[in-house]
């Protein structure tokens, strides 16, 4: 009967929904235990480091698990729900264990020897009796993850009997073997800390949403469990043990700590690699910009574009593309292998978009080829898109150059930091009106601040002034997109 019920159970395992990414965090499940699912049916939301996306299923059957309640964030390749084929005789004692996610510390136990990643919590249907070591230490943590990645890559039955060597092991450990039957819950970068520190996880007292052990509780515990060390470390972790003390002396009442995940992990790792690795340099430019505005309220009553979206970011959009045009060498990237300057013959123009999940920078493709009411098209889609957080990671791959529009916040401008692998980024600033020296006379006048950031490795002094000064030309006088296309 388990083979039985072994073969007629499908795990479906956390994609790469990008390229190279390594986890994603379920958002939501839209269902639940015992619900009967169809092939390409979505089953639930996860946000990588890039985007949210929705996950379908390959199959149809009923389903029998879903081994991470929402919020958790789970290894690729880590099984995520469990469905039995239609027909499938239903499993007595599994559905009740696994059917709340706040039983989830019983399910890690009574599924303890399925095959599974080492930093995760999750189970599966193998009916294995075989126990894990308890978890004292970084020598007990390694081979422990060789055997569970061992056992999930090659099939539950043939493994069963892999963690058998292990047995011994808890003869040494033996003071923290009752408090192992029930892995405690913590996030990978958590366990990180836990190792570093010489926390054992199974004594720490969780704090965090579900049982869940945070980074206070381990810092908590970081003293407590000191003293048990080996001679050895006892004497090099005094000197990390000062690092912790303020997140002891946080003030809950008062503070409250986000932790940084998904996006907004991702953009600030990108932001911090770019300014460190590329040198930035920012130039600056004041343009009367009335006659633009003028076309924009134009362009709203032309009937080509109907339907469509037109603001002055429209047109400053066509007026990079048209300086771009003029000075190609700008739009390129940075080789590091090879210690080469790649020059692109396409424009994929980003645009960076400020939503709940964080700051992203989905791009047009081969925007250079678009006329006037196509490129009004895409700016549309991609802005309705990331508003509703359906972003996708292909969207945000293989842009060039970027504009970003801080003037809707009403602010002048700023020095934008360039997104990873382009060679520059336009910032726009906020269109006033200004007193402005026109035809010998002083008048009121629609004026914003350009600021072009860019790649002094790729983009020259010269060639960055060139840009920067025929995109306020432009601006200035918009006939010149007719000329200069």
């Amino acid at each position: 009967m388990t083979t039985m019920t072994e073969a007629s159970v499908r795990e479906f395992k956390m994609p790469d929904v990008g390229e190279g990414l390594t986890e994603a965090e379920i958002l939501k499940w839209y269902v639940q235990v015992g619900d009967t699912v169809t092939d390409g049916q979505v089953v639930c939301e996860v946000e990588t480091a890039k985007a949210a996306v929705e996950l379908p299923i390959p199959y149809d059957g009923v389903v029998r698990a879903l081994h991470f309640p929402e919020g958790t964030t789970v290894d690729v390749g880590t099984a995520i729900i469990a469905v039995a084929a239609p027909g499938a005789a239903p499993a007595e004692a599994e559905v009740p264990a696994q059917a709340a996610p706040a039983a989830e510390p019983q399910q890690a136990e009574e599924a303890e020897p399925q095959g599974r990643q080492p930093v995760l919590v999750g189970y599966g249907v193998s009916t294995s009796a075989t126990k894990r070591r308890p978890r004292k230490g970084p020598e007990v943590a390694v081979p422990q993850a060789g055997t569970a990645l061992q056992s999930e890559l090659n099939g539950h039955g043939g493994q069963a009997a892999a963690p058998a060597p292990a047995a011994p092991a808890p003869a040494a450990p033996a003071p923290a073997a009752p408090v192992s039957k029930e892995r405690p819950l913590a996030k990978p970068p958590v366990r990180k800390l836990a190792k570093d520190l010489g926390v054992d996880l199974s004594t720490v007292i969780p704090s965090g949403p579900d049982g869940i052990i945070t980074r206070e509780d381990v810092h908590a515990a970081a003293p407590a469990t000191a003293a048990p060390q080996a001679p050895g470390p006892v004497v090099a972790q005094p000197a990390p043990q000062p690092a912790p003390a303020p997140a002891q002396s946080y003030d809950s009442a008062r503070e409250t700590r986000v932790p940084v995940k998904g996006v907004r992990k991702a953009t600030a790792a990108a932001m911090v690699g770019s300014a460190f690795t590329a040198p930035h340099v920012t130039e600056f430019v004041t343009v009367d910009v009335t006659r633009t505005m003028r076309l924009v309220e134009e362009l709203k009553q032309d009937k080509e574009f109907a339907g469509l979206r037109v603001n002055p970011l429209l047109l400053i959009a066509k007026a990079l593309l048209v300086a771009i045009k003029r000075n190609p060498d700008v739009n390129a990237s940075w080789d590091e292998a090879n210690q080469e300057i790649v020059l692109k013959h396409y424009v994929n123009l980003g645009i960076a978009a400020a939503t709940p999940r964080g700051l992203i920078v989905p791009n047009i493709k081969d925007a250079h080829a678009k006329t006037l009411p196509q490129l009004a098209e895409s700016l549309g889609e991609l802005v309705s898109t990331a508003r509703e957080g359906r972003t996708s990671p292909s969207a945000m791959q293989g842009g060039t150059v970027t504009i970003t529009n801080v003037g809707v916040f009403g602010v002048d401008t700023g020095t934008p930091i360039l997104n990873p692998g382009e060679s520059a980024i336009l910032a726009v600033g906020a269109i006033k009106l200004q007193p402005w020296v026109h035809k010998g006379k002083v008048k009121p006048r629609q004026v914003t601040t350009l600021a072009l950031s860019f790649d002094h490795r790729l983009v020259d002094g010269e060639l960055g002034s060139k840009v920067l000064a025929d995109v306020a030309a432009i601006l200035e006088q918009p006939k010149r997109l007719i000329s200069w296309a």
